[in-house]
């Protein structure tokens, strides 16, 4: 039993974790190390300081850590299961705080499950893992600061990026760019990975409609300003922005908000004694991860004056991941882009002109499968929703595959 159990080892998580007390603190995570995916370790060595900083410091409070396991469900209001490779693990709590973080959003495009299509922060994660890039003929293209990320990432090991397409318009980006006056350390950033990217096309109002290849990805088809054009390459690296990893919460019965988890001024959910924070009260980037991380483990222990003096803070990465995810919506367009034949629910191998009679999400499960694959909707709820409106509000255990042997 531990005092205080945090899901999820990212900044949100480590920055609870760190925010002191003599609590028994518990950090069970999926990956092999913390950092979560924004610090995602590069062959096991974990390269920012910050990261590094914060991990040290959750050493020295000799805080226990539960890597490689799976939160899939809820033994009772005061203990969650996880398996690990040892099998299925108790976890109980007093005060439970969740930073699950988020997931990229992926929307269908005609052959977009053809081998050698990657997700962005995928792409760079494998890369991290060992995957050699080099001299391959990358297209980056979604929408998203991640872009830009990947892109310098995948430069750095060596690839050909050919272009970036941004399908975000060059108007709602230089506002964007406009409203960072009070973000010094992101025009440094942003100025700093641009620099990196002169020789890389970064193109605003540009998106795939479509892909070709015969066994594997041979090109991409472009549209900008209403001029098509095709660009032949070795890997796309697609993302649309990010969508909030809310299936533990809404498991547990919290309140959600936009697809948000919605939480008060400490960071309290509509549950009692489960705190929620970062990416899955909304996509707002590392520092409003990290600010309301401290906010939820202070609140975790009963300090909430302390809590309360990180407001301001607050409210600032609030402003930033508002214009963020105004800046970076996603365009009309890309609704049209899937033709009858276009797989949406790769698990399941469901295509759009199956899902087109239906009304729900809930009435397409029933009658396709749709969402029933071993992703548990994960991708193809975010690209319904975006494509039909539909909501998924059935989540039930066990929220991630399991081997029956632990259920």
């Amino acid at each position: 039993m531990s005092d205080i159990l945090i899901i999820g080892g990212g900044a949100a998580g480590l920055a609870a974790a760190g925010s002191g007390s003599d609590k028994k603190v518990l950090i069970v995570d999926d990956n092999p190390k913390l950092g979560g995916q924004i610090w995602r370790a590069e062959l096991g060595k974990i390269k920012s300081p910050e990261a590094r900083e914060l991990i040290e410091k959750i050493e020295q409070k000799h805080i226990s850590i539960i890597n490689n396991a799976s939160v899939f469900g809820q033994k009772d209001k005061q203990s969650l299961l996880a398996e690990t490779r040892n099998g299925t693990v108790e976890l109980g709590f007093e005060k439970l705080i969740l930073a699950t973080g988020a997931r990229e959003r992926f929307l269908p495009f005609p052959n977009w499950t053809l081998p050698n299509i990657f997700g962005a922060g995928g792409l760079q994660a494998l890369v991290k893992n060992g995957l050699s890039v080099e001299n391959k003929r990358i297209v980056v293209a979604g929408t998203g600061a991640l872009l830009l990320v990947v892109a310098e990432y995948l430069k750095s090991k060596g690839a050909k990026v050919l272009l970036v397409a941004e399908q975000t318009s060059s108007v709602r980006l230089a506002k964007f760019g406009f409203g960072l006056w009070r973000e010094p350390k992101k025009i440094t950033q942003a100025i700093s990975l641009k620099a990196k990217l002169l020789v890389v096309k970064y193109l605003t109002n540009c998106y795939i409609t479509s892909v070709e290849g015969n066994g594997k990805l041979e090109a991409v088809n472009l549209i900008r300003h209403g001029k098509n054009w095709r660009v032949e390459c070795d890997m796309l690296a697609c993302g649309f922005h990010l969508v909030p990893n809310v299936e533990l919460a809404q498991m547990l019965g919290c309140k959600l908000e936009n697809g948000c988890v919605a939480v008060d001024e400490f960071q309290r959910t509509s549950i009692e004694n489960v705190f929620c924070a970062g990416e899955t009260t909304g996509i707002g980037g590392v520092e409003k991860s990290l600010i309301e991380g401290k906010i939820a483990g202070l609140s975790a222990v009963g300090k909430f004056e302390e809590a309360a003096r990180l407001s301001g803070e607050k409210q600032q990465t609030q402003r930033f991941a508002y214009n963020l995810n105004k800046a970076f919506a996603l365009r009309e367009e890309l609704n049209t882009l899937s033709d009858a034949e276009t797989i949406v629910c790769r698990c399941e191998d469901v295509r759009f002109g199956d899902l087109k009679n239906y009304s729900s999400f809930r009435e397409a499960k029933l009658q396709t499968r749709c969402g029933m694959g071993s992703c548990q909707g994960r991708i193809c709820g975010s690209a319904t929703e975006f494509l039909f409106d539909w909501k998924n509000d059935s989540v039930r255990p066990p929220i991630f595959p399991v081997k029956l042997e632990n259920l």
